[in-house]
């Protein structure tokens, strides 16, 4: 599928960008309400885990959705994921499913997790700030 290798580097920011926007709908259900998650009803943004979590995904998404310092937005981002699947959904799965992510309503956060990460590894494509500024190379 060579045809697609031209727009490697335009595909790079579209994947960030598409993956910032989904994943800032996690802080935003939080905070504004937007979309509704009952459980986060009458949750303190100073909450722990989930409050702090929320501000964690509210600052580091949006720098990564403008690509900014998004190397390093996505590396935290990746680890956050990586904390979360193992604190909440491997707990919810035991004992009888454990660490599969299919049955303990974790592949979101797995998927995530290796997305941000390979960001991190990749940077933000030509279409960022970082890239407009110089700082990492288009």
């Amino acid at each position: 599928m060579d045809f697609l290798a031209p727009y490697r580097p335009q595909l790079l920011s579209i994947l960030r960008i598409a993956t910032a926007l989904f994943f800032l709908e996690h802080p935003s259900s939080k905070f504004l309400g937007f979309p509704h998650i009952a459980y986060f009803d009458h949750l303190s943004p100073l909450s722990w885990p989930v409050g702090i979590a929320g501000i964690v995904e509210t600052i580091f998404g949006i720098l990564l959705l403008i690509g900014l310092w998004s190397r390093l937005a996505a590396f935290i981002l990746s680890g956050e994921m990586a904390c979360a699947y193992f604190m909440f959904h491997v707990p919810m799965g035991m004992p009888q499913h454990g660490i599969l992510p299919i049955l303990n309503g974790g592949e979101p956060a797995v998927l995530y997790c290796f997305t941000f990460l390979f960001l991190a590894a990749a940077g933000a494509g030509p279409w960022s700030v970082d890239a407009m500024s110089g700082r990492e190379k288009a």
